[in-house]
């Protein structure tokens, strides 16, 4: 099976990683790929967010399946002209892709789905926007309405921070806060079959104790030993299902990951947000637990066969992600550092200068590692970040502890 995969980042290296690991995969090409994603398969360049370019590198390099990992070409329509020529692909159409692309869209699926999430407004003007942040108690959460990778949410106590953005919005999601730790789901979806993957917790705060402004994830784990033991079960009949059915009834059939971000508050799971691709830095850590064969298990899902694929097999023990990110991230990442004792990484933010490797971006690798426990994970992990040589470069020193100690 030849294999295209589109995208950059950290979770394309990990698929990537993945990928080269199934024996099914007789060919690897990425486009437009990462130093990184470079040691386990061909570079190709491309202009991910052409539906037509990308096509016609599929065609040029004769893929049987074409996985688009990044967001931004799946709302764009990336998949739409691969499934016209049928070629599998593992993404959601441009009109399924909203779920993500249209925080609205996603709440008015929830809301018609009869989905548990919270209450919400969408607005378009100052005195609709005032209304709808004095319907809710603080914190006030504020969500810019189309992508804005990972940053386009503010969770704040405090009402002029919560106004300023808003009104930086030109469509603007205003919602109740859902208090209770924060969970990702990934599910597999092959537009009617659906199979989710473990679970896990990602770190969206720059600092410490979850502090400092939101980013596009600084750490992750699986599993989660403190999680209800019913918990996928729940979301799976609870969220999934009854959201993949609406879809399917309303003319937008997802095929490609479900990303279900959720808070589990004292009334049972409820979404947060839907997103149309795996998640980053969690694929990190849920691909390193995986030891079914995950080029098969998405060939499946783009074939609409997933109905007949294996139960998946897990490895015993836990994995651990921790995200290094370059000096000024998320407001003013600085870029062209030299990066040295990268081995055994994920990239994101990198490039080559030559032959010095560089940063290229505000998160610049990932140090995921497993273990038979989570503090063993979590050790060999931040062994890996110690390694590590850039100017500046910043991580958090928490990811997991509080899970590692059953706290």
């Amino acid at each position: 099976m030849r294999v295209l995969l589109i995208g950059s980042g950290g979770r394309e290296h990990a698929l990537a990683l993945g990928l080269s690991k199934d024996p099914a995969v007789t060919k690897l090409i990425a486009a437009p790929g990462n130093p990184g994603i470079a040691e386990v398969a061909e570079l190709m360049p491309v202009d991910a967010l052409d539906p037509a370019a990308v096509l016609e590198l599929a065609l040029k390099t004769q893929a049987d399946l074409v996985i688009v990992g990044p967001e931004a070409p799946l709302v764009n329509g990336v998949a739409d002209p691969l499934r016209d020529k049928g070629i599998a692909v593992f993404g959601p159409s441009r009109k399924a892709a909203q779920i993500e692309g249209s925080k609205d869209f996603a709440k008015r699926v929830m809301a018609e789905a009869n989905v548990p999430t919270a209450r919400y407004f969408t607005c378009t003007t100052r005195d609709e926007i005032e209304s709808a942040l004095n319907a809710f108690e603080k914190p006030y959460v504020v969500k810019d309405d189309g992508l804005a990778a990972g940053k386009g949410v503010v969770v704040t106590d405090d009402y002029n921070t919560a106004l300023k953005h808003a009104l930086s919005c030109e469509r603007v999601v205003i919602e109740e806060y859902l208090a209770g730790p924060e969970v990702s789901l990934f599910v597999v979806c092959d537009g009617d079959t659906a199979v989710p993957l473990l679970p896990a917790q990602d770190f969206k705060r720059i600092n410490d104790n979850d502090e400092g402004p939101n980013t596009g994830g600084m750490g992750s784990y699986t599993p989660l030993p403190w999680a209800p033991k019913d918990l996928t079960e729940t979301v799976m009949a609870q969220v999934v299902q009854p959201t993949l059915q609406h879809m399917k009834e309303q003319g937008t059939p997802f095929q490609g990951l479900l990303f279900v971000g959720l808070a589990i508050t004292a009334q049972g799971p409820k979404v947060i947000e839907f997103n149309c691709r795996f998640g980053d830095p969690e694929t990190q850590s849920v691909l390193a637990m995986l030891k079914s064969p995950l080029g098969e298990l998405l060939y499946a899902a783009a074939t609409g066969k997933l109905a007949d694929f294996p139960p998946l097999r897990w490895r015993e023990g836990a994995a651990v992600s921790v995200v290094i990110s370059t000096s000024g991230y998320p407001e003013s990442p600085r870029v062209g550092d030299v990066i040295t004792n990268a081995d055994g990484l994920f990239h994101a933010g990198t490039k080559l200068d030559g032959k010095d490797l560089k940063t290229a971006g505000g998160r610049v690798l990932t140090a995921t590692a497993t273990g038979p426990s989570l503090k063993e994970a979590r050790k060999a992990a931040y062994e890996l970040v110690s390694k590590v040589d850039i100017d500046g470069a910043h991580y958090r020193t928490d990811i997991a502890l509080n899970a590692a100690n059953a706290e």
